[in-house]
């Protein structure tokens, strides 16, 4: 989709598209066809509409990009996806991209994931700095299935959030733009949307008209990542954009290489620990961590929390709880600026006697710090090479476990104690560099 203005942006370039914007030389969506091609996609068909000739001028039949391409013309405003139901017939599965956005991705994961889940539409979501006002997705979690485990993350969007709806605590999980979709959810929107919209038919709204839409098949899924995807709708954006790309950071984040993290012990480290955090009231940031995790954001590592959580054995918190737990935790992160890329839990402990306890996350695990099973497990997850990365906590048991894991380094810092984590991140930054 290419046809965008960019009014927000003009400042930057008002006598281009927005997709032609250049980034290191080069217009963002030609970027974005070098992502495509190194993962086989060259069947291109580029919508265009404002200033089209640009694009088509630039571009042409894709041959001098090692594509092929076409192009579909919108001689007036179709809104995000009416072009989809008046080009020739989309009758295979296909990836649909905004070409206003800088992106670094393994294409094949998120390939695969739309193939295991037997999907309609796979949305690629992440992670952001500003989720506060962004379009965030909300995912089904079910019990357990087996003894001792934990909830199933089944990736199946149950909600969505658009940017003007209230909100109090919610994961930071961004709708990022970039979709697979299959020809049955574009038949399904045929069938509920034509009827209801006789006086505009062919004007229809992605997000609203055909994935909120069809949200109730249940074949709509979400496929999480930290890799690199910013779009460019403000200056601010754009330079951003542009430093990210000269260090090199964009093409680093692909999860085809080897990703760097700092995992981030949570109670004593990020938060007051003053007793077990039992309830989303109960949960506070220690000055500067927000800042701190902003830091490790920037800096092209992955920010990991790998948390003990003994409150779900002992029987004082409950799965959702401890979700609403860690909803608040990326709000106020979000609201900040900063974001985790992913949060890992043990919910295990062996101590008996607690009123309330519950029997089947009373065993011994891997996962429990000072074992090393968190750390091992988001390593296989998002391809972290260990030796490079670094666990920092408060307690011997980080320590320990960052060490059983083989991490470059463990950090203990002093607990609950304000502006450490971010004299540590400073410091190791430095460090590094």
């Amino acid at each position: 989709m290419a046809g965008g203005k960019g009014t927000r942006i003009s400042s930057i370039a008002s006598d281009i598209p927005k997709p032609m914007i250049r980034i290191g030389g080069c217009p963002v969506l030609e970027h974005q066809i070098a992502n495509l091609k190194a993962y086989g996609l060259t069947d291109i068909t580029l919508v265009i509409g404002h200033l089209g000739n640009v694009i088509s001028d630039y571009f042409g039949d894709g041959s001098r990009f090692g594509v092929s391409i076409s192009y579909f013309v919108e001689d007036h405003p179709l809104g995000t996806a009416g072009a989809l139901f008046k080009m020739p017939l989309l009758d295979e599965d296909f990836l649909l991209l905004c070409g206003d956005v800088m992106l670094g991705v393994d294409f094949s994961r998120f390939i695969q994931f739309h193939k295991d889940h037997h999907a309609w539409a796979s949305l690629m979501a992440h992670p952001n700095s500003h989720p506060y006002d962004s379009s965030l997705l909300i995912t089904e979690q079910l019990p357990p299935s087996v003894k001792g485990g934990q909830p199933i993350e089944t990736h199946r969007v149950t909600g969505w959030l658009g940017k003007d709806e209230e909100r109090l605590y919610y994961q930071n999980l961004v709708n990022a733009g970039i979709e697979i979709i299959s020809p049955q959810l574009l038949e399904e929107t045929r069938k509920q949307f034509i009827p209801r919209h006789q006086d505009q038919p062919d004007k229809v709204d992605l997000d609203r008209d055909v994935l909120k839409a069809g949200l109730g098949t249940g074949r709509i899924f979400a496929y999480k990542t930290p890799e690199y995807i910013k779009d460019m709708g403000t200056p601010d954006r754009y330079y951003s954009v542009e430093n990210d790309y000269r260090s090199g950071k964009i093409e680093a984040r692909n999860l085809h290489h080897p990703q760097k993290a700092i995992f981030l012990d949570r109670d004593g480290t990020i938060n007051k620990h003053a007793g077990f955090v039992t309830h989303p009231d109960e949960f506070q940031l220690i000055p500067g961590t927000a800042e701190a995790i902003a830091l490790i954001n920037q800096s092209g590592y992955m920010a990991v929390v790998v948390s003990n959580q003994p409150i779900i054995a002992r029987g004082s918190c409950t799965f959702e709880e401890l979700k609403k737990i860690h909803d608040k935790m990326e709000t106020e992160l979000g609201r900040q600026g900063a974001f985790v890329d992913a949060i890992y839990y043990c919910p295990h402990h062996t101590d008996k006697g607690f009123a309330g306890e519950r029997a089947d996350y009373k065993i011994h695990c891997d996962c429990r710090k000072p074992q090393p099973g968190m750390l091992l497990q988001a390593a296989h997850d998002w391809n972290i090479d260990l030796k490079e990365s670094y666990m920092i906590g408060d307690t011997v048991r980080d320590v320990e476990a960052g060490h059983r894991a083989g991490v470059r380094k463990s950090i203990q810092v002093k607990p609950n104690t304000p502006g450490i984590l971010l004299r540590t991140i400073k410091q190791l930054l430095q460090e590094k560099n």
